[in-house]
């Protein structure tokens, strides 16, 4: 299914066999693809209206890289369900699975098992981890700093004709070079950043993907 175009959604969600819409906030492998404004919006009212399960994969837009705690807070949308990576538990979990009740209660006690998951401690550095990245204001941080990486990154765009476009949210940020996805020359590119102290890596051939934290 084609990503952000309304259109094409609206007509998969129509049919009668859709239960769930799995899709990112923003598209992270395909190079930072962000939606048009009001995309995400659109998905949620569909789903509803179709009765259609929404869930969202955060695991490299969530908790606060984006600018918000969230990718899909930037539209206010709330999914039934959604993943987040292990930043959340810094390796003690590293992946964590949120869902309604309405969800999560269809699983009964021994119709799931994993031999990591759900563990006291994985709950509470879960929640410890979560409560420093709201006190310390890590997702407005982060959308500051976005801000001023976008600002300066296309103040350099008119100093050469490599770069042709950055494009991101918060944290989470492309670089699109002005050349074939079949070129080298984004890796080079890569390789040279690298030399200096930034690791960074291409995606598609031709984009250079920056997935900042805070």
């Amino acid at each position: 299914m084609d990503y952000d175009d309304t259109a094409v959604l609206e007509k998969a969600l129509a049919n009668p066999n859709v239960c769930a819409l799995w899709i990112e906030p923003i598209q992270g492998e395909a190079g930072v693809y962000v939606p048009a404004e009001g995309y995400l919006k659109t998905a949620e009212t569909l789903c509803r209206k179709n009765n259609v399960l929404l869930m969202m994969d955060e695991i490299q837009t969530g908790i606060a890289r984006t600018g918000e705690m969230l990718a899909s807070d930037h539209e206010g949308v709330r999914p039934t369900c959604s993943s987040w990576q292990s930043v959340v538990g810094r390796r003690v979990a590293d992946l964590l699975v949120m869902a309604d009740d309405a969800i999560m209660l269809v699983i009964k006690p021994g119709e799931h098992g994993s031999t990591f998951g759900g563990n006291p401690l994985a709950a509470v550095v879960c929640m410890e981890a979560l409560q420093v990245v709201k006190d310390e204001k890590l997702a407005e941080n982060a959308r500051k700093l976005g801000v001023i990486f976008r600002n300066r990154l296309n103040e350099l765009l008119k100093k050469t004709t490599l770069v042709t476009k950055v494009r991101g949210r918060g944290l989470l940020n492309a670089i699109v070079i002005n050349d074939t996805p079949e070129s080298d020359t984004a890796w080079d590119l890569c390789v040279d950043l690298m030399k200096n102290g930034l690791l960074a890596k291409p995606t598609h051939g031709n984009i250079i993907r920056l997935a900042l934290r805070w």
